[in-house]
């Protein structure tokens, strides 16, 4: 949904903690329905430090100046950084499949928001060429097809224009679960997140870089930057337990594409 991540205390890095522990919960039928604890989600999402001091800077700061484009927030959950990226100039869409989630972002941003329900797996209700700029942010990782979904943001986006994405690192997706899955396939895992004491089912795929980079490439996108960013160094005393471990490893991966 985006978020995914998104979002919950880290998107990822909580998920990757959740399998290392031993809390995967596959086979459940609800897994996803962030409808059933948007609150609890949205609330997280506001001062984590995965989210407000790692992943949403990480994204503002890749999109840069940002006055007057028109920007399609793919998976804008309860709207943070909709709201970021209209206080910077931005005129603002935002989608997402969570109903209530919306309902939350239309609180913050205004009667007024261009705020819509949308399955990122269909065809978004947009003409062609009506963005500049479309952002998914930790949204792509709940996705087994890519290829539909980068098709469509291509489409609505100018020729130039650019997609910005955030999806959990490669790296991590592979590498803390026993036993190891196949890093060249896709694969789903399925994990459990507390959210303020709301336990919430998530299913995710992983997917290896290759796989990602081939995706966008084959929807017509040219890879102009990948980025491993750092935290915000403002974290540091906030999270004094997990800010070291965040800035010397690895929870996210970001790419600014173009357009072809």
């Amino acid at each position: 949904m985006d978020r995914m991540s998104p979002e919950p205390e880290d998107r990822f890095g909580m998920a990757a903690r959740l399998e290392a522990e031993g809390t995967r919960t596959a086979g459940r039928t609800t897994a996803n329905d962030y409808d059933s604890f948007a609150e609890a989600y949205s609330a997280e999402n506001e001062t984590s430090l995965y989210n407000a001091y790692y992943e949403r800077p990480a994204t503002l700061a890749l999109a840069g100046e940002v006055a007057g484009h028109r920007i399609l927030d793919a998976g804008c959950g309860a709207g943070p950084l909709l709201a970021a990226l209209r206080d910077r100039g931005a005129i603002v869409t935002g989608v997402d499949s969570s109903a209530r989630m919306l309902e939350l972002a239309r609180r913050r941003l205004g009667a007024d928001a261009s705020l819509h329900v949308a399955d990122l797996r269909d065809p978004l209700p947009f003409p062609d060429g009506a963005f500049d700029d479309v952002v998914a942010s930790l949204v792509l990782h709940y996705l087994k097809d890519w290829e539909p979904t980068l098709a469509e943001f291509r489409r609505v986006l100018r020729p130039g224009g650019r997609l910005i994405v955030s999806v959990d690192h490669p790296f991590v997706a592979y590498t803390l679960t026993d036993p190891r899955p196949d890093y060249h396939a896709t694969t789903s895992y399925s994990f459990e997140w507390t959210l303020r004491g709301q336990a919430a089912q998530m299913h995710f795929w992983r997917r290896p870089l290759h796989a990602m980079t081939g995706a966008f490439t084959v929807a017509g996108f040219r890879i102009a930057t990948i980025s491993e960013p750092q935290p915000d160094p403002a974290a540091r005393e906030l999270f004094p337990d997990d800010f070291d471990h965040l800035s010397t490893g690895m929870s996210f991966i970001f790419f600014v594409l173009r357009a072809g």
